[in-house]
């Protein structure tokens, strides 16, 4: 919408007067306003070719620049004049940046009242999902993510922040302010690369019957985040001796525990109950997620630390993305699952294998 539009708009609606308006906003013909300082980016759309703007907020229009402004169709020029109860769109979207910004992410130049948010490093992105619906709430303003609880790379862009009128009150803005007075809207945290360990259980593998296959798949996983497997030893389905495997493997340095198979309700499969006699405390067995509804969490005090325990099902072998590559990052960033977490996966949670893979740029996983 032509800026003027979006403020006479605005003004109407909050209802400021004719007298106010001009207290606040100067309406000049643009052949008259050389000299004068601009109250907001004038944009340039040529389809195909470039959006951008042609003048920022605060240039002072030259002679030179009046053919450039009427050939953008603005035979007209709003001129800011200051008011004490009232923010320009590019200063309050720097208070909406603010609300958001955390270590490890940087702000994009502001324009036409927006700024967006870049990540500075990896790490599991995280989003406050209350404090957004509520700031998102007030109206005028917005915040748009993208989804918590995934991986990002250094550069990725995370959050974009816009005010919707030309001006808006500073008391709204200060309201919103409050929302974040405990903490920010959005949070990197670095992933911590971790010795792992791999426990291959089942009396087929161990017996020799057939190849482990499953540990290479874990492997690569685990080199994709620069996390190493120093542990790896091969179980029958002795719960007893998988239970003193995973201690082992912690007592040898192991921070993260990752069980694979015996994990379905037949007769031979021991793994959820090694686990649990380890003493860890157990999380969830079970996750509304299709591929991995046999996924089990648990989390093991060892000295002054927290160690994942993982019971991964037969999928994770097999299928290209499965609840393991939902929770992997959580994992390596130290950031606790909850059971309450889990279930919010029953969204989203449906891997619809599709004939190419896009993950993650799809809605596999994007629940919690």
């Amino acid at each position: 919408m032509h800026c003027g539009k979006r403020l006479r708009s605005y003004l109407r609606n909050i209802g400021v007067n004719k007298e106010s308006k001009e207290n606040i906003m100067k309406l000049m013909k643009t052949e008259e306003a050389v000299g004068q300082v601009l109250c907001h980016d004038i944009t340039q759309i040529i389809p195909g070719v470039t959006k951008d703007a042609v003048f920022r907020k605060g240039h002072i229009i030259t002679k030179e620049d009046i053919p450039v402004l009427l050939s953008v169709g603005k035979e007209h020029i709003y001129i800011w004049e200051k008011d004490e109860h009232m923010l320009h769109e590019n200063e309050a979207a720097k208070i909406l940046y603010e609300m958001c910004q955390n270590e490890h992410m940087h702000p994009s130049d502001v324009k036409e009242g927006k700024i967006e948010l870049i990540a500075d490093c990896d790490g599991l992105f995280k989003v406050d999902r209350e404090k957004l619906r509520k700031v998102n709430s007030l109206g005028e303003m917005m915040i748009a993510t993208r989804h918590g609880n995934t991986f990002v790379k250094k550069g990725d862009k995370l959050a974009g922040t816009r005010i919707i009128p030309l001006v808006i009150e500073k008391e709204k803005m200060e309201r919103a302010k409050e929302i974040c007075n405990d903490g920010s809207i959005l949070k990197i945290k670095p992933l911590q690369p971790k010795k792992a360990a791999i426990l291959t259980t089942g009396s087929e593998v161990y017996h020799g019957r057939i190849q482990d296959k499953f540990t290479p798949v874990l492997v690569e996983k685990l080199k994709e985040y620069g996390s190493e497997v120093i542990f790896h030893d091969i179980y029958d389905d002795d719960h007893e001796a998988i239970t003193k495997g995973c201690i082992s493997a912690i007592e040898q340095g192991a921070e993260l525990v990752l069980c694979t198979g015996g994990m379905s309700v037949d007769p031979d499969d021991k793994t959820p109950l090694a686990i649990k006699n380890t003493g860890a405390r157990i999380v969830s067995y079970g996750a509304p997620v299709l591929p991995g509804a046999m996924f089990l969490v648990s989390y093991y005090e060892y000295k002054d630390k927290t160690i994942p325990i993982v019971g991964l099902p037969g999928c994770v072998m097999y299928a290209k993305r499965t609840i393991f590559d939902l929770a992997l990052p959580r994992l390596l960033a130290n950031d606790f699952i909850t059971a309450e977490e889990l279930a919010l996966l029953g969204e989203g949670g449906l891997c619809l294998n599709c004939p190419v893979c896009t993950y993650p740029n799809c809605g596999f996983g994007k629940g919690w």
